[in-house]
């Protein structure tokens, strides 16, 4: 069964065909990939989309698209993870992405404490953590309003090297 997470102002839902637009905008954005290694096409967008849609179909949970519940409209995804086997630590991680337009309104904050709170109760995970390179200071600023502790910086053999000095945060089931 697919879970939706729903706040005050989101929900956090399974991907749908009509997201494919919104979410290769979003993919396109020099600014939104910042700290990634590249843009995405459509086609590779498209492929992300159906790769996170499998996830949520076989076992639940996965990297949700965050709409908007006003206007339906896609703002991006969060989520969670279970962390890269090439990184130096194990574990389940917490992440987003929102489009642009939608930075500043604590959308991602607000997705990020619905992410949390299911990882706990529901999951019953006994740490969630988030990966972002060093210099992502936006997303760091995020964590740390989650009440995460920043655990150490390691070098991220997924990542170019430009981006690959990372930062690990952790938030522990109470």
């Amino acid at each position: 069964m697919t879970t939706e997470l729903i706040t005050s102002r989101l929900r956090l839902r399974q991907w749908r065909d009509s997201d494919r637009p919104a979410w290769a905008a979003l993919n396109a954005d020099p600014e939104v990939r910042e700290f990634f290694p590249d843009l995405r096409t459509p086609e590779q967008s498209d492929a992300s989309l159906d790769h996170f849609r499998s996830e949520i179909d076989s076992r639940g949970w996965g990297w949700w698209a965050v709409e908007l519940q006003a206007t339906s409209e896609l703002l991006g995804m969060a989520g969670l993870d279970p962390v890269d086997e090439e990184l130096p630590f194990t574990g389940v991680e917490i992440g987003w992405r929102l489009a642009r337009e939608h930075w500043g309104h604590g959308y991602a904050t607000e997705a990020a404490r619905a992410v949390i709170t299911y990882a706990f109760e529901v999951l019953e995970l006994p740490e969630v953590l988030a990966i972002a390179a060093v210099g992502n200071k936006r997303s760091h600023a995020v964590m740390r309003r989650l009440g995460m502790t920043e655990l150490e910086t390691f070098t991220d053999p997924t990542q170019p090297p430009h981006l690959a000095e990372s930062v690990v945060f952790s938030i522990k089931n109470l």
